[in-house]
C-alpha cells in the first residue's frame, strides 16, 4: 500500500523548486530584500505543508497498516518510531 499520492506530492514538490529558482533569481537580479525575504517564507511554508500532508498520510496508511498486520504485537515499537519521526518532523518547523 503506498502511503501517498505520489504524483500529488511530486507536483507540490516542483511548485516548491520553482519557488527556490523565482528566489535566487531575485537574488541574482538585486532583488527587494523584502520580497526576497516573503518568498523565503512562502517556500518554507509550503515544504513544511508539504511534510504535514506525508506525516497524515503516514499516520493513515503506512502505521495503521504495520498495527493491522502485526495484530498489536509490535504496536511498542510501531509507536516508538512514529514518536521518532515526529520528533524529528517537528524539529524542521
Amino acid at each position: 500500500m503506498k502511503c501517498t499520492d505520489e504524483k500529488s506530492l511530486i507536483n507540490r514538490l516542483n511548485k516548491i523548486e520553482g519557488q527556490i529558482r523565482g528566489i535566487k533569481k531575485l537574488i541574482e537580479e538585486n532583488g527587494d530584500c523584502e520580497k526576497i525575504l516573503i518568498q523565503i517564507s512562502a517556500a518554507k511554508s509550503a515544504l513544511h505543508k508539504t511534510g504535514q500532508n506525508l506525516l497524515e498520510s503516514h499516520i493513515e496508511h503506512c502505521v495503521l497498516n504495520d498495527l493491522r498486520q502485526n495484530n498489536h504485537a509490535n504496536e511498542e515499537e510501531v509507536l516508538k518510531k512514529l514518536s521518532s519521526i515526529i520528533e524529528q518532523f517537528s524539529r524542521l518547523g
